[in-house]
């Protein structure tokens, strides 16, 4: 029997896929299958695949023309014939126990989805720091949205976990398949969280997330918009299943506004104007609906939000000078931070994390 399906989405990743297979080859769990799609790589990818599958039989290969991320996604979970679905991006790496362990969790606790928490890595100096995104005081107990809706403002982070494939089937979910776009994770992050009857946290880490893949890019126009269209399918989700959205939606709105916000700081200045009216005119009819309420202007700067939907110029004024703001603390930041958050406190100097509790 097959407890865990691992996918693997390729597209032109030679310099980290052998890094990346060998850490799923080694797992302690022995009965798994690795389904590696690789999606019209033009580099040697396929090359390194081949040379894997020869000497290991669990490893699947689909070679396909490139269709995109969520294309390729959706052909593995098609695919898939484990008990339980894994993800690895072919840039990060795992260890050696993590379907082992988050295959135990599932097991223990009757779950859909278990999910762990993960480590930011930075290859070119070898660094790891726990991300602290699973709070304890949701770790080691089954719970779901209706208990415990501000699961939701954990970071969609996919690939840390794991999901009951009857469950995957039963719901349907899948990725939007939009050619060349980014944040395709995060919609279907949301719908499974919030279908899941039964969700396991752990605090424990496994996943080395890289941070230093330079052919990661958000500056392009489909890039940029993707995450519209994450949201739109997220909106349309909620507007069919209202019992869902009576508990969560004022949390999804939140988290779109954030979301939006943090997208400004990474685009072009160029494409800023044009989010920043997709973002005015959606946020807009959220107002004009009757959506927007005491709770979000808890999280969210009223009069700053007022000029998102009123005053578009005066907004981009705004934000342009908060961004200035935002970008002379992250210089400060390298050079010396102490962050806090739910599970660890670290320190860091000169951008080296020296001290961790």
């Amino acid at each position: 029997m097959i407890k865990v399906s691992i996918i693997v989405p390729i597209y032109n990743v030679e310099k980290y896929l052998k890094t990346c297979i060998e850490s799923i080859l080694n797992q302690t769990l022995e009965e798994i299958e690795i389904i590696c799609i690789n999606d019209g790589s033009t580099d040697t990818s396929l090359d390194i695949l081949n040379s894997f599958s020869e000497k290991d039989k669990r490893i699947r290969i689909i070679n396909k023309l490139n269709s995109g991320y969520g294309a390729t996604m959706n052909i593995g979970l098609s695919v898939a014939r484990g008990e339980y679905i894994g993800i690895v991006e072919p840039d990060d790496y795992i260890k050696e126990n993590m379907f082992e362990e988050l295959y135990n969790f599932a097991e223990k606790s009757s779950a859909d989805i278990v999910k762990s928490d993960f480590y930011y890595y930075l290859g070119e100096n070898n660094q790891a720091r726990k991300t602290g995104k699973i709070s304890c005081y949701i770790a080691n107990k089954p719970t779901n949205i209706k208990e415990y809706p501000e699961i939701l403002k954990i970071q969609p982070s996919i690939w840390s976990a794991i999901y009951k494939r009857e469950f995957i089937e039963k719901y349907q979910i899948k990725f939007l398949e939009t050619p060349g776009a980014s944040y395709q994770d995060t919609s279907f992050a949301f719908k499974c969280l919030c279908l899941a009857e039964r969700l396991y946290f752990t605090t424990n880490a496994y996943l080395y997330y890289r941070l230093d893949n330079e052919n990661s890019s958000v500056n392009s126009h489909s890039k940029v918009f993707a995450i519209c269209r994450e949201f739109e399918e997220i909106t349309d989700f909620l507007n069919s299943n209202i019992e869902i959205k009576n508990y969560v939606n004022t949390i999804k709105l939140i988290r779109q506004y954030q979301t939006y916000f943090w997208n400004l700081k990474r685009i072009d200045p160029s494409l800023r104007e044009e989010f920043i009216g997709n973002f005015s005119d959606t946020f807009k009819i959220y107002y004009e609906n009757g959506e927007i309420d005491a709770n979000f202007y808890g999280k969210i700067k009223k009069r700053e939000f007022l000029y998102l939907i009123k005053d578009k110029k005066n907004f981009i004024s705004k934000i342009q000078s908060k961004l200035d703001k935002e970008a002379s603390k992250q210089k400060r930041r390298k050079l010396f931070s102490i962050r806090i958050n739910p599970s660890r406190i670290s320190i860091v100097l000169f951008g080296r994390q020296v001290i961790e509790l």
